[in-house]
């Protein structure tokens, strides 16, 4: 794998455990839901690849042309854009992941389809909930 490719993996592995972590910590912090907080932490501790240190070695923030924060990301209204931004930064991520590891490993890339549907899945559930315990 080039180290283009490694860092893109680290990048994205980065971001889908940073997305699944801030949503988990709001369900079980703020919501104190034991069930869901679990789930979402298997799924981050599922959000793994054997070859850490090898894609720590890629890592590149110097020269990320896009580290600088939109407008976009600087801001959020309430609880429930602060989980929809991070439900979705980790699903896209998983996405980029689910392609990118199909060229190392079939299994990997099942491994983040299936993270990416149960984060649909729990989006979709816990948005309802909370939309309606407002």
């Amino acid at each position: 794998m080039t180290k283009p490719n490694l860092r893109l993996l680290d990048a994205n592995l980065n971001r889908l455990r940073e997305g699944i972590r801030v949503v988990e910590d709001i369900f079980r912090y703020i919501y104190n839901d034991k069930q869901t907080a679990s789930k979402l932490k298997s799924l981050r501790h599922l959000s793994r690849l054997k070859n850490y240190t090898e894609l720590l070695n890629s890592r590149d923030i110097k020269n990320d042309v896009l580290k600088k924060s939109t407008f976009s990301e600087q801001s959020r209204d309430d609880l429930s854009s602060i989980l929809i931004a991070n439900f979705k930064r980790a699903q896209e991520s998983s996405r980029v992941l689910e392609e990118f590891t199909k060229l190392i490993s079939i299994e990997d890339s099942e491994n983040f389809k299936y993270i990416r549907y149960e984060l649909y899945d729990l989006e979709k559930a816990l948005i309802n909930i909370t939309s309606n315990s407002k």
